[in-house]
């Protein structure tokens, strides 16, 4: 049971991170801690985190981008890189994720 790393050194999730409310960010980091302890395929099945693929999308690199949900108002947008869920971005409109 390989446990998920991340990778937070995005400079568009960063810029994303650093403008959200605070409540935004304690939600966004008890999604990560919780994120943290799972493994992927414990990922791709939990309801809450609801984890699901962009087929609109693909990194620079081919690789499938994702999205998570962390709140209510918010989802993120991510990829797998080996042991590393590398962060993309952060979206109050939950369909801003999926452009």
């Amino acid at each position: 049971m390989t446990r998920i790393l991340l990778d937070m050194n995005g400079k568009e999730f960063q810029n994303s991170l650093f403008q959200l409310e605070k409540q935004e960010q304690r939600a966004l980091l008890n999604t990560l801690r919780k994120i943290t302890k799972l493994n992927w395929e414990d990922l791709y099945q939990d309801k809450g985190i609801n984890w699901e693929l962009i087929t609109s999308q693909k990194t620079k690199k081919g690789q499938d981008i994702y999205s998570f949900r962390f709140s209510k108002k918010y989802r993120g947008t991510a990829y797998r890189d080996v042991d590393y869920l590398v962060l993309i971005d952060l979206f109050v409109n939950h369909d801003g994720a999926y452009k």
